[in-house]
């Protein structure tokens, strides 16, 4: 008979399989609903399932660059991000564009974001995040720091989910936050940070820092235009972070 896993290392094993999930376009893992302390326990691990993103698209990086052109590289790398993700982050941004942009009211602004037809503040914010990701990808930047990226803007997204208020009763988003708690926060603290330092030192510091401050001025407008965040706003999170660090990659490499 196999040894039984202890419940606890289960659940959290559970929970690293549904931060997998959210986040990329992996397949399945688990083949059932999450309970709820599985959903708590995914909050936690989405720095690891951001260094794992890192890791692929460094390994596509370094190879799509033995074509010899930079902005093919570049291009070719950026959409493989997007693909990777599912377009996940990038539409949630698209649709906070328009919806803290777009509306009078926090309700109407909650309203747009629920709506997925693509707006003027959508269309320019989309397009000029994608370029300037594609214009960083373009130069040169040491593997480590570049890996990191995604790690630490997925640190920040765990800390907006534990710490900010929900703007609306009900979603995915709203069954994360009621389910994650302390032990999460800690676990995405510290791997953040030992990533960070681990792998490039004070550069992951400094590369950290700015992730966070920008990462808390999306989260102060957010809670000033609809007083709290959603799935679209966790979006917009992640791809103002990624944004953030991967500029600093560049200019620190």
């Amino acid at each position: 008979m196999p040894p039984r896993v202890p419940i606890r290392w289960r659940v959290q094993a559970v929970g690293l399989a549904a931060a997998l999930q959210f986040l990329t376009v992996a397949p399945p893992i688990v083949r059932r609903p999450f309970a709820d302390d599985e959903l708590g326990a995914a909050v936690g691990w989405f720095p690891v399932v951001g260094l794992l993103i890192g890791l692929l698209l460094t390994g596509a990086r370094t190879a799509l660059q033995l074509l010899g052109s930079p902005l093919l590289s570049a291009a070719m790398t950026l959409a493989i991000w997007v693909v990777l993700t599912g377009a996940l982050h990038l539409d949630g941004l698209l649709d906070a564009c328009d919806g803290l942009f777009g509306g009078h009211t926090p309700d109407r602004r909650l309203e747009i974001m629920r709506d997925h037809h693509i707006g003027a503040f959508a269309l320019a914010g989309g397009v000029l995040l994608l370029l300037a990701k594609f214009a960083a990808l373009s130069e040169p930047n040491p593997w480590r720091l570049f890996a990191l990226v995604p790690a630490l803007a997925r640190g920040g997204l765990s800390l907006a989910v534990i710490t900010q208020p929900y703007a609306r009763p009900q979603g995915t988003g709203a069954a994360l936050k009621r389910h994650a708690g302390a032990p999460q926060a800690w676990l995405a603290i510290l791997t953040t940070a030992a990533l960070a330092l681990g792998l490039t030192g004070w550069r992951g510091f400094a590369m950290l820092l700015a992730t966070g401050l920008v990462q808390l001025a999306v989260v102060r407008l957010a809670r000033a235009k609809v007083g709290g965040l959603t799935g679209d706003l966790y979006g917009a999170i992640v791809e103002l972070g990624e944004l953030t660090a991967l500029l600093g990659a560049t200019l620190l490499g």
